[in-house]
């Protein structure tokens, strides 16, 4: 579906695509989430859309908010929250479950339902669990809403650390060395899966990174450098999620690189450097956001190391299945390899991000690059594809 196939009455002007802006929800990145949307409704171009703003509460209610992407920004080194933008305390918003109607629906205790009109497309800038993970895209597909971004299984895939990996690994993918702890295994026995991490460290050294299994924005990930921080680690990424994936460290530089689906298939922009921060033990939520550490873009790689991980980047995009855009962030070892640490199907998307900051480098602007994901939308059917 593009912008000309809308349906038009003859008699009216044709009408703006409509887009709903869906952010804020239920994980623990809620509040990167609303400073990426903020950036994504300054960036829309409002005389080529119609802006729908849907902010979904940290308790899980669909709620209208203003249209004000200064009050999404983060202050006084606080995320912003979705109940301070609500239209309402009580009202709600309601997508459709019939796949023929695209009509969205706003209600409050005790009033008639107000239709809110049709929406064309959803730009879901939801992070983690209950948003990036698939959950949201299924619900997109039920009814038959087209959105930005990867699909179920894709965004699932994206999500799910260890998933993630094995997929990888199954198209030729070189990943790091790895363990998971799946909730049962620590009820069932907590010494035994202590000793799967130690294992792991006495194979491959320590530090080792203890991280929640489907959780991104580097929130709850603890670099331990020794036996004396580890339980303190694991019950630090238990609170985010109950299964957690435990890395050895890997000697190296970190690369970055961004892919866009264009209308002939996905892209590679230039990759991006992450130095070693200075403030912090390695690229935390606060070195990422708070304190803005900068990437370098372009990164200072030869033509060939470039060219490699623009490659391994695409590879990685379509052993996934993605759609839309991702960030592939890998290491470059010491030996010269490059090896893939994970992808985000729905990455940090403020333009100090670093994968807007990509494609500008790449000939891409903010506001274009928002453009050409409403339009890859557009053109997607929903369903099987």
């Amino acid at each position: 579906m593009s912008t000309e196939n809308l349906p038009q009455s003859p008699d009216q002007p044709p009408r703006k695509p409509r887009v709903a802006v869906v952010f804020g929800g239920r994980s623990s990145e809620h509040g990167i989430s609303m400073v990426t949307a903020g950036a994504v409704l300054r960036a829309i171009d409002r005389t080529r859309y119609d802006v729908l703003p849907i902010g979904i509460t940290r308790g899980g209610r669909w709620v209208l908010t203003a249209d004000d992407p200064e009050r999404m920004a983060i202050t006084d080194r606080r995320t912003p929250e979705v109940d301070d933008l609500a239209e309402s305390s009580e009202g709600g918003v309601v997508l459709p479950v019939d796949p023929a109607s695209r009509e969205v629906v706003y209600s409050e205790p005790g009033s008639v339902p107000k239709a809110l009109g049709d929406v064309d497309v959803v730009f879901p800038v939801l992070h983690g669990p209950y948003g990036e993970d698939g959950t949201l895209q299924g619900l997109l597909e039920l009814s038959g809403v087209p959105y930005v971004g990867s699909g179920v299984l894709a965004s699932a895939v994206g999500q799910d650390k260890e998933y993630m990996k094995r997929v990888f690994t199954s198209f030729g993918l070189k990943v790091g060395p790895y363990v998971v702890i799946r909730p049962r295994e620590w009820e069932r026995d907590e010494s035994a899966a202590r000793k799967k991490i130690v294992d792991l460290a006495g194979e491959h050294g320590w530090p080792l990174f203890v991280k929640p299994a489907r959780a991104g924005s580097s929130i709850g990930i603890t670099k331990v450098e020794d036996m004396a921080g580890l339980d303190e680690a694991i019950a630090e990424a238990q609170r985010h999620d109950p299964k957690i994936l435990v890395e050895a460290a890997l000697r190296g530089r970190e690369i970055e690189c961004g892919v866009l689906e264009f209308e002939d298939g996905p892209r590679a922009s230039v990759p991006a450097e992450i130095p070693p921060p200075d403030a912090h033990a390695y690229y935390d939520f606060e070195a990422k956001y708070i304190d803005s550490t900068p990437g370098i873009v372009p990164a200072p790689l030869t033509a060939q190391e470039t060219a490699e991980v623009q490659r391994l980047a695409v590879d990685a995009f379509e052993a996934a299945s993605c759609e839309g855009l991702v960030r592939a962030d890998f290491f470059l070892t010491e030996d010269g390899e490059f090896v893939i640490n994970e992808i985000n199907t729905m990455p940090g998307f403020t333009p100090i991000s670093m994968y807007p900051q990509m494609w500008q480098a790449s000939g891409i602007s903010y506001p274009e690059l928002v453009d050409r994901l409403i339009q890859a939308a557009l053109r997607r059917s929903t369903g099987l594809r």
